[in-house]
């Protein structure tokens, strides 16, 4: 528990993975003494998260006005349905939500204008950009203000989304970019273990150790990184003896250009963002 003042009453329209996450953090923080309402569309999903302290969890195969329900009592409602379905959720919600209601989204690809011109000017709307790691409270959330969210909006948006990691505030128009760092980065990360594990098996180590060397290496590296405050480039020198083994590996990596690769692959990543942006 914590002696932060609790959140206003909050529901979670699409209440899946990412959704789910945040529920999850909300819980665990304590934050939530006012309560959580969350909906999904079947009855096995909404039984998932029945027993979680403070949360109505709905299904609306079983109430179809759960939605509008959950949103009318809500002061902060987070949209994590799939992006196409979002518009047709707005127009559901929009006559119910009271003045002052924060609206959230969760939905990559969907524009402030777009939650704006749907819900009107008495309702502030932000967008985020969470990461899968917010299912294990270590998330970087990208969060970006509309028009009519001021500072004590984005402030108690940021202290929900701090529950289950970190908050980078940003303008929109950098929302698409910081997506190919922290919304992509963990599969960049995942591609490295891989490799590093495959690495591993063919100097003849058991794919069991290898893939424990290979994860417990960058997790304990992230670790020594977090835990020491240095600059990564400094870390990386300390462990670079002249004349050794690392640096002659490091050297086949530079030669490789992965300065080079990572650019024009968050590059591809961006690209790809605008055309979902633009219904590509």
């Amino acid at each position: 528990m914590t002696d932060t003042p609790p959140l206003p009453p909050i529901a979670i329209l699409g209440a899946g993975s990412m959704g789910g996450a945040i529920l999850h953090g909300l819980v665990r923080s304590g934050l939530a003494a006012r309560g959580v309402t969350a909906t999904n569309r079947s009855v096995a999903k909404a039984a998932e998260l029945d027993g979680l302290a403070g949360v109505t969890s709905i299904a609306l195969e079983a109430q179809p006005t759960g939605n509008t329900d959950a949103a009318a009592a809500a002061d902060i409602v987070l949209i994590g349905v799939k992006p196409t379905m979002v518009p047709d959720l707005l127009r559901e919600i929009a006559p119910s939500l009271r003045a002052g209601t924060i609206v959230v989204s969760l939905a990559a690809g969907v524009t402030i204008a777009t939650f704006e011109s749907l819900l009107g000017d008495d309702v502030a709307v932000l967008r985020s950009m969470p990461n899968t790691p917010s299912l294990v409270g270590r998330g970087v959330t990208g969060l970006a203000a509309g028009t009519h969210a001021d500072a004590g909006a984005v402030a108690v948006v940021r202290r929900l989304f701090e529950t289950v990691g970190t908050v980078v505030e940003v303008p929109e128009a950098q929302i698409d970019a910081l997506s190919t760092i922290s919304g992509s980065g963990p599969a960049y990360f995942f591609l490295v273990v891989e490799e590093f594990t495959k690495a591993a098996i063919g100097k003849g180590f058991s794919e069991a150790d290898a893939r424990l060397m290979a994860e417990q290496t960058f997790i304990g590296a992230a670790a020594l990184l977090e835990a020491s405050g240095d600059d990564p480039a400094e870390l990386r020198h300390r462990v670079t003896s002249p004349k050794g083994t690392t640096e002659r590996a490091v050297a086949v990596l530079h030669d490789a250009r992965l300065d080079d690769v990572f650019v024009r692959a968050t590059d591809a990543a961006l690209a790809r963002a605008k055309e979902l942006a633009a219904g590509a």
